[in-house]
């Protein structure tokens, strides 16, 4: 379910703002194409159009031919007449004479001529850009700057046939490169996410079986980066939590080797008190000495078991003080002096006369001792 939302929110967040970026640029690009295809078309038709008219004011100025006959020898010889279309308007708005032979109808409107006109003498200019007869054309009016009682400007008609359909080719190129480029987005974003979303995935499934006891599972370090440093920070988690546990597991162990020795002592001193009514004092003290040694001990023990969480914690205390360690040794060996002698074993210890004091910590010398005699029985 994680591993969906991750990528759910990339698909709605990195992938969604990529796709409206792009969608933008193919957009603002169709209509940056459209306005620069057209407005070349329409510096085309501007030059055509004041040629046009420096030569229906020097036709103006030539008293020697007729100015009708002239302007439509211009229009019938049209230069430009493979790429656009000349009109001559009269004065009620009647086309009088077109570069093609082609008088259109009578009731077809032209926007261009009209917007010229309302324009009123300082503007001597309209443009029509639409559909006309079934095909889009860029029509301009430009109103005659020489007086005559038949002319009032002349019109140039071009189609944006050709226009459209190399505007429509780039529009299409533009779009198969941004779809390109989406797919090269979704292609390295998959594999980006993919490396992620698969080491979270095996993180999880180690994590899982850390959870469940299994602190051997170890997580594979692939990449020197975040997700390798996590890797790491799992591992070494796993690496502290097997040793934790391999130390509660010695700690119980140890306890309970622990635990059993001193209740053999004092269970064997007491079935020997017990038992023998004809026990000497010094032997009857001697077992009373050492019950009451290890149950003091069994005690230490138990607070030593209440202590774990310290040991753990890395809190754990050596109790040093000033002791003899040679009485230390002989209490140990006094501990199992009755049990050697039931299991038909001899304890040979020969006590130095004199003091060994040194600073140690007087319940874990015992404990060593007592564990070096217990095994060695």
């Amino acid at each position: 379910m994680a591993i969906k939302r991750l990528t759910k929110r990339w698909l709605f967040n990195s992938f969604g703002v990529i796709l409206v970026i792009i969608l933008v640029l193919i957009i603002g690009g169709a209509f940056g194409i459209r306005g620069y295809y057209y407005n070349t078309v329409r510096q085309s038709v501007m030059v055509q159009a004041n040629y046009v008219d420096s030569l229906m004011i020097r036709y103006s100025q030539d008293g020697s031919a007729d100015f009708s006959v002239q302007i439509r020898t211009l229009v019938e010889d049209f230069a430009g007449r493979d790429s656009m279309e000349l009109m001559a308007i009269g004065l009620d708005g009647e086309v009088l004479i077109t570069s093609s032979g082609f008088e259109p109808p009578a009731d077809q409107p032209m926007p261009d001529y009209e917007s010229a006109m309302s324009e009123g003498s300082n503007d001597r200019y309209g443009e029509y850009i639409g559909e006309l007869n079934g095909e889009n054309v860029l029509a301009i009016t430009m109103m005659s700057s020489v007086s005559s009682n038949q002319l009032s400007a002349m019109r140039f008609v071009v189609s944006l046939t050709q226009v459209d359909q190399q505007v429509l080719t780039l529009i299409i190129l533009i779009t198969i490169i941004g779809v390109s480029i989406l797919f090269f987005v979704i292609m390295s974003s998959s594999y980006f996410i993919n490396s992620i979303i698969n080491p979270i995935g095996q993180i999880g499934d180690t994590a899982r079986l850390i959870a469940q006891g299994d602190f051997d599972a170890r997580l594979e370090k692939s990449n020197d980066d975040e997700i390798g440093d996590l890797c790491d920070t799992i591992n070494n988690m796993a690496e502290e939590l097997s040793a934790t546990d391999r130390m509660k597991n010695d700690f119980i162990s140890s306890v309970s080797h622990e635990l059993r020795t001193p209740l053999t002592a004092i269970k064997g001193w007491a079935e020997t008190m017990q038992e023998g009514g004809d026990l000497d004092e010094s032997t009857r003290r001697k077992g009373i000495h050492v019950i009451l040694s290890e149950t003091e001990r069994l005690s230490s023990m138990v607070e030593e078991l209440l202590d774990f969480s310290r040991i753990q914690s890395g809190r754990f205390n050596i109790q040093l003080e000033k002791l003899d360690i040679v009485a230390e040794l002989s209490d140990a060996v006094l501990m199992f002096d009755e049990r050697a002698r039931r299991e038909g074993i001899t304890l040979l210890y020969e006590e130095p006369e004199e003091f060994v004091v040194l600073m140690g910590d007087r319940n874990r010398l015992r404990q060593v001792f007592v564990n070096v005699i217990d095994n060695a029985l």
